[in-house]
């Protein structure tokens, strides 16, 4: 079992920027690959970003084209982290942030990739 608990939502303004950071625990030996969902109000969960959790030949971090630019994806094998730093945020931007592990895949997109997932964490962007 990997257990994943994120941290770093609030409410900003458009512009602004905000930090996510999940924390990993249990068996993330099993772990290959670690992402950020999203989900908006009355919408479907929607991928974010990916990065590989362990070292691979293939491609890096991976990104959703709305956030391509403006969100950065990185790791902290030594500290079981992931970390989503998010600028320019758009209003469009607001959902709730999932945390997601895969046991599977290194730098997978679709949800039923990820066998863990966090309680996920709020972020508002205001006008």
């Amino acid at each position: 079992q990997v257990h994943l608990v994120e941290s770093g939502g609030g409410m900003v303004r458009a512009g602004d920027s905000l930090s996510l950071t999940c924390t990993a625990s249990g068996e993330t030996h099993t772990v290959r690959g670690m992402a950020w969902f999203r989900q908006a109000p009355g919408k479907g969960r929607e991928f974010v970003a990916t990065i590989p959790w362990r070292n691979w030949s293939g491609p890096g971090p991976r990104y959703a084209d709305p956030v391509k630019g403006r969100f950065t994806i990185s790791k902290d094998n030594t500290k079981n982290t992931t970390t989503l730093e998010m600028n320019a945020l758009k209003p469009e931007d607001t959902a709730i942030y999932f945390c997601a592990a895969s046991t599977s895949f290194f730098a997978a997109t679709l949800t039923s990739n990820y066998k863990y997932w966090g309680q996920g964490t709020q972020v508002t962007v205001s006008t």
